[in-house]
């Protein structure tokens, strides 16, 4: 008699669908055991008597004793100079320790040394050889005609006429204490002096043929032309 499978107990069929169930299951098996963690046990051994007690100690409360302070340092003595009854000592100053209020006290005055005065040059107003330019009255005319500036100030408003300027021929032959002695206004009496102030050295004045101080009036004229 010939026995025959029935379609139901035929697994044939079903080989691929136990093939992947195969498959699922190794891969969990692989994934299980790359996560498997495993721990070494140790022993550790405690040496036996490592422990060490410590007993805590009683430290005795001690007290610093401070040392009494050093001695005061002795008096300087004094030492006494003795001399003979025969020397003489020149004393400066005298303190007069027993002094009571009714004791006179002279005043200290200070020394004044008063200062002697500066006297000028006496500044003669005549001489006998009486102070010139340097190249006489010609030389003297033609410097003031090169160096005036007429102002513009005095030339709009038609100003002209002679302004006197005075100073003092030191015995140097320099010209101080320049001023005016009358003016025209108008920037002239600026002007006159300015000029003055640039003139060279004079000759002196003298007077028994020494130089002297001697006081100059000069005039000085401005003309529109």
């Amino acid at each position: 008699m010939e026995h025959k499978k029935t379609p139901k107990a035929d697994l044939e069929n079903k080989k691929g669908l136990f093939t992947e169930i195969g498959l699922v299951i190794a891969f969990a098996f692989v994934l299980f055991a790359f996560e498997w963690k495993s721990y070494d046990k140790v022993l550790q051994e405690l040496d036996q008597g490592a422990v060490v007690i410590v007993e805590q100690e009683d430290i005795p409360i001690t007290r610093q004793d401070q040392p009494p302070p050093p001695p005061p340092p002795p008096a300087p003595t004094t030492i006494l100079n003795i001399v003979e009854d025969n020397v003489e000592i020149k004393e400066e100053f005298t303190i007069d320790a027993e002094a009571t209020k009714s004791t006179e006290i002279v005043e200290y005055v200070p020394v004044v040394v008063e200062e002697a005065p500066v006297v000028e040059a006496e500044i003669f107003l005549v001489v006998e050889d009486p102070a010139s330019f340097p190249g006489g009255e010609p030389a003297r005319m033609k410097f003031l005609q090169e160096n005036i500036k007429y102002p513009q100030i005095a030339r709009e408003m038609g100003i002209q006429g002679t302004v006197y300027v005075t100073f003092v021929v030191e015995p140097s032959g320099k010209l101080t204490n320049l001023k005016v002695l009358r003016g025209i206004g108008g920037g002239c009496d600026e002007e006159a002096l300015r000029v003055v102030s640039i003139m060279p050295k004079w000759e002196p004045g003298k007077q028994r043929g020494q130089a002297v101080r001697v006081q100059f009036n000069m005039p000085i004229r401005f003309v529109l032309q």
